[in-house]
């Protein structure tokens, strides 16, 4: 199996898809039709989770030639696209993926999984991953983390 599919099954496909349905099944979950704009509202955040996904995908094979996961990361460090603008866009998609999986299905226990998976990465991020990228990439990633904000794109007011 291609190692960036096996990285999609391990990580983003088990906290999007096989976490949220556990979370359902175990919470005797019984599901109320949203109303259109709530449905409408899920679908155009799915789609843009999804396609923000696919797109530092390919950014990460592509020019990273590597994958999202630790165990087989990018041997250059990713700057083009949205990783211009955050750090961590990976992961907005994933948390717009939750978020549209919590508005369409009305479950509020996968808003609150949403919040707990961001605030993993959160502690992961500064404990581990930004350690590794600082070894890997120096002085490169060093800048790169100084100019690109974490999570929020900085607001260029004229």
């Amino acid at each position: 199996m291609k190692k960036w599919l096996k990285a999609i099954i391990i990580l983003p496909f088990n906290v999007t898809v096989i976490i949220p349905f556990l979370i359902l099944y175990f919470s005797n979950f019984q599901y109320k039709v949203p109303d259109v704009w709530q449905i409408f509202f899920g679908i155009c955040l799915l789609f843009f989770g999804l396609s923000l996904f696919i797109w530092t995908v390919v950014l990460f094979q592509k020019i990273g030639k590597g994958t999202l996961a630790p165990w087989a990361c990018t041997k250059h460090l990713v700057v083009e696209g949205p990783f211009k603008v955050v750090r961590n866009p990976m992961i907005t998609a994933v948390l717009l993926i939750l978020v549209s999986e919590a508005v369409i299905l009305n479950a509020v226990n996968i808003f609150y999984w949403m919040l707990t998976f961001f605030i993993i990465n959160c502690v992961y991020f500064k404990l581990f991953e930004e350690k590794q990228l600082e070894r890997n990439f120096g002085d490169e990633y060093l800048e790169y983390k100084k100019n690109v904000p974490m999570w929020f794109p900085k607001l260029k007011l004229k």
